[in-house]
Formats: C-alpha cells, sequence, structure tokens
C-alpha cells in the first residue's frame, strides 16, 4: 500500500507542469539563498502569489523547491564572502571563508554542496519513516526539555568558536539581551525601547546577522583590497571537495542525523542543531587545531546538519500544525489555503501528498547540489576579482534586505550599527556567532521558560530529561576546568604541556578595542538590568537569565582588559573610514533619499576602491542600480524617500 502511494505520487509529480513548477521555486530559492539578507523566507514570500494560480500538487512543490535549496546555495556567500546567509550557516562562513582566503573556496564549496545534498536525502528519507512514529517522541518532550535543548546549542556556539570562553559566553547574553528587545511574549511590556517606535517589534533576524557578519566583512576586505583569496584558485580544485567529502562521509551522516532530531524541536531547528553538529565535529576529531582557521570537517558537519533540519522541520508542521520556522510557516499557511489540516489523521487522509513532499525535497536536494557544481570553478574565480567590484552590489542588497523588516529608516541605520559592532567584536576577538546564535533563540528560549516556570515551578530541574541534556553542559565543563587545574599545577612544576588551541573565528585581536567592547558591553548590561526592575516579574525572566551571567563576565573582561592593556589599538585606519562612509550614506539616505546616496556610493567603490576605468565602470554601476530598483519593485516595497525632500 505504502508502494503504491509513492509511485502515484513521484507520477504525479513528473506531471510537466508540476516538475516546472518544481524547478522554478528551486531556481527562485538558490538565488534568493545566495543573496545575504533574503534568503528562504523571501524566496518563499516571493513565490506566495503565483502559486494560487496552480493546482495544490503543484503549487505546494514550487514552495518545497525553495525551503529545499536554500541552505545549498548561501553556502555559496557563507564561503566567498564570510556573511552567513542565516545563523545556521556561521560555522559555514567561518570555515569556508578562511578556506577561501587561502585560496580553498572551491574545496570549501564542494563539501558544503554534498553535504547539504546528503542531509536533504536524509531529511526527506527521515521526513518518510518518521512521520508515522514521530507524533509520540515529539509529545515526550516537555517544555523543560526543550528549553535545555536550546540552551545546549547557545553553550556549544559560545564554546566551540574562539579563544576565550568568557568572550564567547558573553557574547552569547549579548545576543540574548538583543533578541528580548521590544514586546514581551508573557506579558503587556515593551523593553528597552527608549520611546522609539521602530523598536516595538524588536530587531529583524535579518538586520542583526546582516550587520555582525555581512557588513563587518565588507569593511575588513574593501579597506584590505585585492580579492577575497591572495592565491590563484585552479578551476579543477572542487575535486578535493569529493575527496574530503568521501573520507568525511560518516560525520556528515550522522550530523545530518543531529540536524534531523533538531528539526522535530519547534522553533529551535537549525539555530541549534547546527552547533552541536559542529560541536560533535570538533570533538571526534583528533587534531582540533585548524577548527576556526579552516576546517573542512566543520563546513561538512554544519551543512550536513542544517539542510536536514530544513526538512525535518516539516515534521511538527505536519502533525501538530507548529511550523519549526518561518518559512514552515508560510507553507503550513498553503496547505490551509489548498484544504489541507496537518495532524496526525493527514498521513491517512492524505497519503499522495507526504509521498509528494518527500519526493519533492530528495529531487530538488540532488539537482540543486549538481547546479551549483556545475557552477563552483566560475564562482571560484570570483575570489580573485576585486573586492570592491562585488562590495557595491553586495552593500546594496544588504541595506535592500534589511529595508524589507520594516520598510523604515531604521532598518539601514540599525544595520550599519549592529555592522559596527560586529567590526569591535571581530577586531576584539569576541566570536560574532554566538550573539547570532543567542539572539534568535531568545524567542523559543523564552517562551519555553516561561511556560517551565508556570507549571513545574523550580522542581524541573530535578526532572531526568532535563538532567541528562544538561549533563553535555556540565560535562564538558568540569572537564575543561579540570584541565586547566592540572595545566596550572604543570606549569608551577616547570611543566608545559603543548595544547592546541581552541578554534577561533579571526586571528587578529587588539587589546585596546577588546578594552572598548568589554566597557561597552558592560554599561549596557548596567542599564538592561537598571530597567528591567521596571518591568513585570513575568518579563523580567529572559533578560535576568542574559543579564544575570552577562554582567559578571562583562565586568571580569573589563578588569582583564584593563590589566592588558598596553594602548595597543591595532587596526586599520582604513576601516574606520569605510566605517565612517557607510555611517555617512546611512544618514544621506535619510535626508535625501535612495537614489542620490546610492550613485555616489558606486561611483566611490568602483572608481574610488575598485579603480575601474570610467565607461566600464558607468555600466557596471549602471547595471548595479537597476538590479536595486528592481528588487525593490519584486518585493514590492517602496525605496527611502528623504525625509528633508518630502518636507518640500
Amino acid at each position: 500500500m505504502m508502494l503504491d502511494h509513492a509511485l502515484t505520487a513521484l507520477d504525479a509529480l513528473f506531471d510537466p507542469t508540476r516538475l516546472l513548477a518544481l524547478f522554478a521555486g528551486m531556481v527562485v530559492g538558490m538565488i534568493f539563498g545566495m543573496l545575504p539578507g533574503l534568503g528562504g523566507v523571501a524566496a518563499v514570500s516571493i513565490l506566495l502569489p503565483f502559486i494560487y494560480y496552480l493546482d495544490a500538487y503543484s503549487g505546494l512543490a514550487m514552495l518545497l523547491g525553495a525551503v529545499s535549496v536554500v541552505y545549498t546555495s548561501d553556502t555559496i556567500t557563507s564561503v566567498l564572502l564570510g556573511a552567513p546567509g542565516s545563523p545556521a550557516s556561521a560555522p559555514t562562513a567561518i570555515e569556508g571563508h578562511a578556506l577561501a582566503k587561502e585560496g580553498q573556496a572551491a574545496r570549501a564549496l564542494g563539501v558544503g554542496f554534498l553535504a547539504s545534498m546528503v542531509g536533504g536525502l536524509v531529511g526527506s528519507l527521515v521526513l518518510l519513516f518518521a512521520i508515522p512514529v514521530a507524533g509520540p517522541i515529539v509529545l515526550m518532550l516537555s517544555t523543560p526539555e526543550l528549553f535545555m535543548f536550546a540552551l545546549v546549542g547557545l553553550f556549544f556556539a559560545s564554546s566551540m568558536i574562539g579563544k576565550d570562553l568568557a568572550k564567547g559566553l558573553a557574547a552569547a547574553c549579548l545576543g540574548l539581551l538583543l533578541g528580548v528587545v521590544g514586546p514581551a511574549q508573557a506579558a503587556a511590556d515593551f523593553r528597552y525601547t527608549f520611546g522609539q517606535v521602530y523598536l516595538l517589534d524588536g530587531f529583524s533576524l535579518t538586520i542583526v546577522a546582516l550587520g555582525l557578519f555581512g557588513v563587518a566583512e565588507v569593511i575588513s576586505m574593501l579597506a584590505s583590497g585585492g580579492g577575497i583569496s591572495q592565491s590563484r584558485i585552479e578551476v579543477a580544485s572542487w575535486r578535493d571537495g569529493f575527496i574530503d567529502f568521501w573520507r568525511h562521509r560518516w560525520l556528515v551522516f550522522r550530523a545530518s542525523l543531529i540536524g534531523v532530531l533538531g528539526g522535530f524541536v519547534p522553533a529551535v531547528g537549525a539555530s541549534a542543531s547546527t552547533w552541536v553538529a559542529y560541536g560533535h565535529a570538533i570533538r571526534s576529531a583528533k587534531d582540533r587545531s585548524r577548527f576556526g582557521k579552516g576546517e573542512i570537517r566543520g563546513i561538512a558537519a554544519s551543512e550536513g546538519a542544517n539542510n536536514a533540519t530544513v526538512i525535518s522541520d516539516l515534521v511538527p508542521t505536519l502533525l501538530f500544525s507548529v511550523p519549526g520556522g518561518p518559512a514552515a510557516a508560510i507553507f503550513l499557511g498553503a496547505l490551509f489555503s489548498f484544504g489541507y489540516y496537518p495532524g496526525p489523521r493527514m498521513i491517512t487522509q492524505s497519503p499522495d501528498l507526504m509521498f509528494l513532499i518527500v519526493w519533492s525535497v530528495a529531487l530538488t536536494s540532488v539537482v540543486g547540489a549538481l547546479i551549483c557544481f556545475a557552477i563552483t570553478p566560475a564562482l571560484a574565480r570570483l575570489t580573485r576579482i576585486p573586492f570592491a567590484i562585488i562590495a557595491a552590489p553586495l552593500v546594496l542588497i544588504m541595506v535592500v534586505g534589511a529595508y524589507q523588516s520594516t520598510s523604515t529608516m531604521g532598518d539601514i541605520f540599525m544595520l550599519f550599527a549592529l555592522g559596527g559592532l560586529g567590526w569591535l567584536m571581530k577586531h576584539g576577538g569576541w566570536p560574532r556567532a554566538p550573539a547570532l546564535v543567542g539572539f534568535v533563540l531568545s524567542g523559543p528560549m523564552e517562551q519555553y521558560f516561561w511556560l517551565t516556570n508556570q507549571i513545574h515551578g523550580w522542581s524541573w530541574l530535578m526532572r531526568p530529561g532535563v538532567l541528562i541534556i544538561g549533563s553535555i553542559i556540565v560535562i564538558p565543563l568540569v572537564l575543561s576546568a579540570y584541565r586547566w587545574v592540572r595545566a596550572r599545577q604543570q606549569t608551577m612544576n616547570g611543566v608545559v604541556e603543548d595544547v592546541p588551541p581552541p578554534p577561533s573565528e579571526t586571528s587578529t585581536s587588539s587589546l585596546g578595542l577588546a578594552c572598548v567592547l568589554a566597557c561597552l558591553v558592560a554599561v549596557m548590561f548596567v542599564y538592561a538590568l537598571w530597567e528591567m526592575m521596571s518591568f513585570n516579574p513575568t518579563s523580567r525572566l529572559m533578560p535576568a537569565l542574559a543579564i544575570i551571567p552577562g554582567l559578571p563576565l562583562a565586568l571580569w573582561l573589563v578588569i582583564r582588559g584593563v590589566r592588558e592593556f598596553q594602548n595597543d589599538f591595532a587596526t586599520d585606519g582604513a576601516e574606520l573610514k569605510i566605517l565612517a562612509a557607510l555611517i555617512v550614506y546611512a544618514i544621506s539616505v535619510w535626508a535625501i533619499g535612495l537614489t542620490a546616496p546610492t550613485l555616489v556610493l558606486i561611483g566611490w567603490m568602483l572608481w574610488g576602491r575598485a579603480e575601474m576605468r570610467l565607461w566600464t565602470g558607468a555600466l557596471y554601476g549602471a547595471v548595479v542600480f537597476a538590479i536595486v530598483w528592481l528588487l525593490f519593485d519584486l518585493l514590492r516595497g517602496d525605496a527611502p524617500s528623504g525625509a528633508l525632500i518630502s518636507l518640500f
């Protein structure tokens, strides 16, 4: 019976109209996955108006085509530009971008594409066999266990990247604090809005991700000049990706299973499971010295996990009408509009649809990876193009992606303000990935934390599931403390043990900027603590979870920074000038609108930084400017008109 339904669904999918719809969605998903700040949600949103002109199977196949390949194609942006398209791609950006700078971009892309394909296939297989039995498993997880799972993901993000655990944990607490800005989930409070209407809805994930990673990387690359890679990349170097993938195939498979389990948890998903998989890659490696500096195993694990998670997100969506993420929420709305109502009975009432979903995901996972492999050599050569040429459209696409959040100037100001914070974190030795993951997990963590305390009080801390999950955090901390004590004893006895350094997001760190950043974050936590006292008691839970550990950590980093401070502000003045230029651009857009400042920015980057020829730069700049306006038109948004212009 199951085989009959599977064959019927496959035959339905291979109808020419439905197959065309599937591949059209896949192409849109790949394009938007490669554009920083747009990603899967934007791709599905763009397609949503068109699916209602199709039958149910064709419309849903189009959406599935877009969702299935976003994590595959955003590997390109993560590796070549160091700007992750989503928090789940942050490990790929860290490891892959480091490899790209060494001239091994094609190798990193190859492993990423293959791991994404395997993750998609594993996710689709699990979707096929797990849905009938996943209901009881998911129902076994109560809010305490869900909260602890999110906490484990945040801990892995904090401890796996960076030379300093204190900085990693402080960055995670900072991300949690950014995530609680806006409305409280459990009470009628608006937190840390400073009376600004713009902040009533909190910060946008798109803006936080692009600011901390994208803008900061653009500033550094523009200042350094040249291409992304300093050495020539051979077109055939992607072959190394196949070899590395085969060498680490079981790691990819294990990471895919971790991603599948993460997808079962609503609203947490890829952000946590990717870091758990990345942590597994580190802990299972004999040599950990390359992690954070360009380790191919980190890419294999993270890409296998995030692609498997985005597929298994559909399990809670189809079983309980609880979407695992924003894209799954849009897919859920499409199911309702076509007359399908998710739930346990959907398995028996609409088996053909279930198999259609499985076939669609599997097919696009394979075809999407093959297309990415076909264009890998050309993409690898892009790393030798002067970055200033790429920076012009990249910055403007970031602006367009950020502006879609609320369509106000606050989006653009916040993009570059967080870009400045990301730049400080990069040069101060603070890992940015924990801050991004903390921001993403703050919402579901607050929901689970509040429900847990309402239902169980504090007795939940003794639940067996909580203790088991919590041991994933406690045991590594105890082992680290033991190794630290033993190392100090050996040092006092004159014995020095050769311990490989932990993975680091960047090899350059300024003691002066680290001290400035620690002072800034400490002030933020002190103010947050003072204002938290005026909140409703239920609104204090999540801010307190960020502030109570975050403030002592920040103060410790201030004290340590002052003690180590040697008037060291080792950073390139050119980077400060570029950051200032981007801030001036944002102010100019606010004052006189998008057109004139954008033309000046394009001209400055192409002729001032890239030193292009006059007519070549003019033609290329015109194309970039036209694409920016086309994006505004496709996203059905109005460009900023300028506050001063509107007065006349």
